[in-house]
């Protein structure tokens, strides 16, 4: 035990070659260490455990190696290298901004400042977490940041750049730290496993890595706890139960679910998240997160977007094929939306619950509103062709009699007075058969209802099979389903929202609805409304990439009154004998 050492001290990159991630910054100081060409301060941002001060130690370390290799890395072997391993080094000093930033801290560096190197070529300054340092502390380093001695280097750390003047950031070279990628965190994380003779699954490093938020060294840390409590045998579920994460299996049994409708096990699924200790919030918002990557891998060029493991990419490409996605876009939809109205919900579970039954309902609306645009085509089809009916045992006299075969002169057709009047296309009558007169088909004639019929509904099942699910929306059409909307909206007694809708017309801008709104309250309403809303506009115009945006427009010179005593300012300044009332009898407004 005393001689245990965490991942995060052990493993702390040595070279510039060993830092991970950084490659954009460790490039850069390397061909500036090879050129000679160093900067007199240089700035490290980014957030925390990306590697900012271990990059100023390994600058430091290389600056005033004796023996820089062709690589322009240190040599780790000279006394310079030494010192600075052992923690001896004289030219090389690392100052804690958070706990020294008062001016006497400062002033006592810039002594330190004016006194030679005894040992290596330069005298370095780390000064870590230095937004910390006071506004008065910072005023007295400017000059000696300016024109410091040629022998020493100030190399500058912080996790908030904004806080820091910008007198001290124009002084500086400043060096941008990106958040590491998973993929190259698991690596890493792999490698030191392999040293450690630690096992390992690589879904558990995967969701070590996302879990680290991009840091490294918290990522250490969680892999230290985690081999500790998995006895050296890091597995994907050892790591879900020890970080207390919602694993993915359960979104990919939840979709499943409400892909077939299944309402029981869809609440049982979530029952079981509570009964671990998830919270609803942190439930809901995974959820988007997963309707996001199914949407994702719809498309295999976007699903390098996807940052998990090949297996559970894998899982949801196979889940993505499966469900359509017009309901992927409004399930989405209506999971923003409880996220959204989460935090002001008094009863957050049944606010949960209500999100994941209308996702179970999504398919049945979609089918049932789909069927019903057939079956009303279907039915104006019919209406139309009513008046050329033919029933289906039709002997051939009647088919001959209900459909005369017009006759056109040559030269009516070449009269430009008479242009031929168009007819029904009439199809070959067969060769005649004995016993059927100079009339009879081979095989029976359907009659024409039934073949509009019938070809009304193959054009339907072709349309929506091939159908694109992001069909051009017209601005008339548009309109008239609003239109439709509204006043459904008005029998349903829902008067705020068809008050809206109907106050100015909306505008269509691609795939953007803009409805104008005159104050917050408004917004709100139609906030709460725009699920409903979109769900009917997406799958009567067949295009379920529409969205909703209100615009609050300039409030005019003249407000309308809202509250009571608004009210009796515009009453009063009409009548001010209202006035004069009040006063008489002491009245007050409720």
């Amino acid at each position: 035990m005393d001689n245990f050492i965490v991942s995060a001290r052990k493993y702390r990159p040595v070279t510039f070659d060993s830092v991970v991630g950084q490659q954009h910054v460790t490039n850069t100081l390397k061909n500036a260490i090879h050129n000679n060409q160093l900067a007199q301060a240089f700035l490290f941002c980014g957030p925390r455990g990306v590697g900012k001060t271990t990059c100023a130690r390994i600058l430091a370390k290389t600056i005033n190696c004796e023996n820089i290799s062709a690589s322009s890395e240190a040599c780790g072997a000279c006394e310079s290298c030494k010192s600075f391993q052992n923690g001896a080094s004289f030219s090389i000093h690392e100052l804690d901004a958070a706990s020294n930033n008062s001016v006497e801290d400062i002033r006592s560096l810039i002594e330190q400042v004016r006194i030679p190197p005894q040992v290596g070529k330069y005298k370095i300054y780390i000064i870590d977490e230095v937004h910390m340092l006071s506004q008065a502390a910072f005023n007295a380093f400017l000059k000696t940041l300016e024109e410091p001695p040629a022998y020493a280097i100030f190399i500058l750390a912080t996790t908030e750049k904004h806080k820091i003047l910008p007198t001290i950031l124009s002084r500086c070279q400043i060096f941008d730290f990106n958040r590491i990628k998973v993929e190259d965190m698991s690596g890493h994380l792999a490698t030191i496993a392999q040293k450690e003779s630690i096992s390992y699954e690589d879904d558990g490093l995967h969701i070590i890595a996302q879990k680290a938020d991009g840091g490294l060294r918290d990522a250490l840390s969680m892999f230290d706890q985690i081999a500790s409590f998995s006895n050296k045998q890091i597995t994907y579920q050892a790591v879900i139960d020890n970080l207390n994460i919602l694993d993915y299996d359960y979104y990919f049994q939840l979709m499943a679910a409400v892909s077939q409708e299944n309402a029981a096990d869809t609440l049982l699924i979530f029952d079981n998240i509570l009964n671990r200790g998830f919270d609803g919030g942190h439930f809901i918002a995974g959820l988007s997160s997963h309707l996001r990557n199914l949407l994702v891998t719809k498309d295999p060029k976007t699903l390098k977007l996807l940052e998990v493991s090949d297996n559970i990419k894998k899982r949801y490409l196979e889940q993505s094929q499966q469900i359509n996605t017009g309901l992927l876009l409004s399930a989405l939809n209506i999971a923003n939306q409880c996220e959204i109205n989460y935090r002001t919900s008094k009863n957050h579970r049944l606010q949960v619950e209500l999100a994941l039954l209308k996702l179970c309902h999504l398919s049945s609306a979609i089918k049932l509103s789909v069927n019903g645009i057939s079956a009303s085509s279907v039915e104006l089809k019919k209406k139309l062709l009513e008046s050329v009916a033919i029933p289906q045992n039709s002997s051939p006299d009647i088919v001959n009699k209900a459909i005369p075969i017009p006759v056109v002169s040559s030269a009516a057709v070449n009269s430009s007075n008479n242009p031929p009047t168009p007819s029904l296309p009439v199809a070959k009558p067969a060769a005649p058969v004995k016993g059927w007169g100079s009339y009879k088909p081979s095989i029976a004639v359907p009659s024409l209802n039934t073949v509009f019929e019938e070809k009304a509904i193959e054009e339907d099942e072709e349309e929506l099979v091939k159908g694109s699910e992001f069909r051009e929306v017209t601005l008339n059409g548009f309109l008239e389903k609003w239109n439709v909307l509204a006043e459904n909206l008005k029998v349903e007694s829902r008067i705020t929202l068809y008050t809206i809708m109907t106050a100015s017309q909306p505008r269509l801008k691609g795939n953007l609805i803009e409805i104008d709104v005159e104050n917050a309250v408004q917004m709100d309403q139609l906030r709460e409304g725009k699920i409903d809303i979109l769900n009917y506009l997406r799958v009567e115009l067949r295009n379920f990439s529409l969205e909703l945006e209100g615009v609050q427009i300039e409030q005019s010179k003249v407000r309308k009154p809202y509250t009571s005593q608004e009210k009796y300012q515009v009453m009063a300044t009409k009548n001010p004998a209202l006035e004069t009332l009040r006063k008489t009898f002491n009245l007050g407004l409720s």
